[in-house]
């Protein structure tokens, strides 16, 4: 690091979990964001304000005035614009000395395979069941770390799922592909402002644990935020041999 990092850093440096050698591993990373929302808006900043090194932006969508209420990454003057580029002004302007790359298209299993091989952990921010299960799959096969979180009304969740762990569960291990379950959304059912900031905030810390390799990650642990009652519970949760997707026959 030269001398601007090491005063940029510096708070991150006082901490011996971290220090020298973690800043450096957070400059050399590549972080995989996908969906520029609520969730990406919160996690992406953190991650950008701590130095990650590369961030990849993922999302299809445009700023609406309704994106407004939670999602902190866009402005008034972005209506209209597409997230990944508002959301690539916001992150230069707090650190310019990153490399932010974006896309705007949906997620597809060929772009995943494309992107994943270069990424060392990927967030998924994004608010349905059938691409977070696209993400988990193309996780799963190239060994890739994922920090998944979603919020709705009141209530948020979060988990990492690390296939370089032999006892780490995937999301499918929990949520089966084969089960119907029915999408919900921000649009139809509202969400608490904060709920975002929060949950995304956690995948942030969630990202640069595993990065640098400090503490204890969610690994085989949910956490459960009630923002009605300020109340967080953990569920453990284990890898299901029979899974379709990580499960020992695959």
């Amino acid at each position: 690091m030269n001398d601007e990092q090491l005063l940029r850093y510096s708070r991150h440096l006082l901490l011996e979990e971290i220090d020298v050698a973690g800043q450096e591993k957070l400059l050399d990373a590549h972080v995989l964001v996908i969906g520029a929302g609520g969730l990406g808006s919160a996690a992406a900043p953190y991650l950008a304000a701590a130095g990650v090194g590369h961030i990849t932006l993922i999302d299809h969508d445009a700023v609406e005035l309704t994106n407004l209420q939670r999602q902190i990454m866009h402005a008034e003057s972005g209506v209209g614009k597409s997230k990944v580029a508002s959301g690539k002004e916001f992150l230069e302007r707090l650190n310019s000395t990153i490399h932010i790359e974006t896309i705007q298209a949906k997620v597809t299993r060929s772009l995943l395979d494309e992107l994943l091989p270069s990424v060392d952990v990927v967030l998924d921010c994004t608010d349905n069941f059938s691409t977070r299960h696209l993400v988990n799959a193309a996780c799963v096969k190239n060994k890739t770390p994922l920090v998944s979180g979603s919020a709705l009304k009141f209530d948020g969740q979060i988990s990492v799922f690390d296939p370089r762990n032999s006892e780490s569960p995937c999301y499918a291990c929990i949520f089966s592909p084969d089960e119907q379950f029915e999408e919900v959304s921000c649009s139809s059912m509202g969400i608490f402002s904060p709920l975002v900031g929060i949950i995304g905030a956690m995948q942030a810390a969630q990202a640069l644990q595993v990065l640098i390799g400090f503490g204890e990650a969610l690994v085989g642990r949910m956490l459960l935020w009630n923002g009605r009652t300020t109340q967080i519970d953990e569920i453990r949760i284990s890898r299901n041999a029979e899974c379709s997707v990580c499960g020992l026959a695959h």
